[in-house]
């Protein structure tokens, strides 16, 4: 009897693990290889179809660049010395099971790329370049490249950072004080769906430099969200939190900060981040129409030249900027909010 309650017992016990496993997002040592072993061969095998994609395409042109060929040949040695890493260290198995799908899947999609424009030539030139182009683009315009993210990268935290400040302020005033909620509720709703982008025309006249209206622009188009979710946060504090701090004698400085605004946190943190993603869109618009540096115009630029391997080129550096910055953000809430750390992962 006690043998078959053990064997009974076996199967609900490594279902559990599993579970356990899948929910940890982890591997054990020994069972990463023999779950998923393919994962060792994603990246060396997509690296050298592209690679081999590219050597035979290359080979029918006059002027082929090395630099895509050397970028190849780097992520195809990253991909064999990670492979011969994976049997001693659980740290590579763990990242090679969780990304080595996305970069082969990219890599792939990279020679497919080149296939459809270098090989078929299926797109138009100059709109559609390859990867190669592309990547030379980048590289021989990197001083330009480099000064338009900087100046990109100061215009938006000047911007966003001006408008969470004016919105935590404005949206804990209207959340806790039903005087300054009366006024200022038809202020948000007259101004705030107004997308920031069509103040652009009256901010040209009204500032003189075009860099402080651009940064002025980023951060109303920050200001609604952050005001609108700090105040519904603010106002939908449990009662129970204040009547308790009241019951021990807490003032109504301390109601706010440490009552208030700490149960508010989650809602903030959803306005900072839809914020964020309206400063993006007005960061590229403003440096498109008005400013004279920045990637926006960089973009506005190189279109006007024709030069759409810049184009493409100043669009990746856009992905990898922005998504640096969301990231960023993610690190700041995983840190106040420790305890919904993980649920949403950058």
């Amino acid at each position: 009897m006690t043998n078959a309650v053990k064997e009974l017992s076996r199967p609900a016990v490594a279902a559990n693990g599993d579970r356990a496993t899948i929910r940890n997002g982890l591997l054990a040592p020994g069972a990463g290889a023999k779950a998923r072993p393919y994962a060792i061969l994603l990246v060396p095998g997509a690296a050298g179809v592209a690679l081999a994609i590219h050597f035979f395409i290359s080979r029918h042109q006059l002027s082929a660049s090395d630099s895509y060929r050397i970028f190849l040949f780097l992520v195809l040695s990253v991909g064999l010395a990670a492979a011969a890493l994976y049997p001693f260290f659980a740290a590579v198995r763990e990242r090679m099971h969780n990304l080595a799908p996305i970069f082969a899947a990219a890599i792939l999609l990279l020679a497919l790329w080149e296939v459809i424009t270098s090989g078929l030539h299926l797109l138009p030139l100059p709109y559609f370049p390859s990867p190669a182009a592309v990547l030379e683009s980048m590289i021989t315009d990197r001083g330009l490249l480099f000064d338009s993210t900087w100046h990109s990268l100061v215009m938006l935290m000047s911007g966003y950072l001006l408008g969470v400040i004016v919105g935590l302020i404005s949206g804990v005033c209207i959340g806790w004080s039903s005087a300054i909620r009366y006024w200022g509720m038809p202020v948000l709703k007259i101004v705030g769906p107004i997308p920031a982008t069509a103040w652009i025309p009256l901010a040209m006249v009204v500032s003189p430099s075009t860099t402080v209206s651009s940064a002025a622009l980023i951060a109303l188009a920050v200001w609604f969200p952050v005001t609108m979710l700090t105040a519904s946060g603010i106002s939908n504090t449990r009662a129970s939190y204040l009547d308790v701090a009241r019951t021990l004698g807490a003032k109504e400085s301390y109601l706010i900060f440490r009552v208030a605004i700490p149960a508010a946190m989650p809602n903030i943190f959803i306005g900072l981040f839809m914020g964020l993603g309206a400063s993006f869109l007005t960061l590229v618009v403003a440096e498109s129409v008005g400013v004279k540096s920045g990637l926006g115009w960089y973009v506005s630029w190189a279109q006007g030249w024709a030069e759409y391997g810049k184009v493409y080129a100043a669009l990746v550096i856009m992905a990898a900027f922005f998504s640096s910055v969301m990231t960023l953000l993610f690190k700041v809430r995983d840190i106040v909010l420790v305890w919904q750390k993980g649920i949403i992962k950058w």
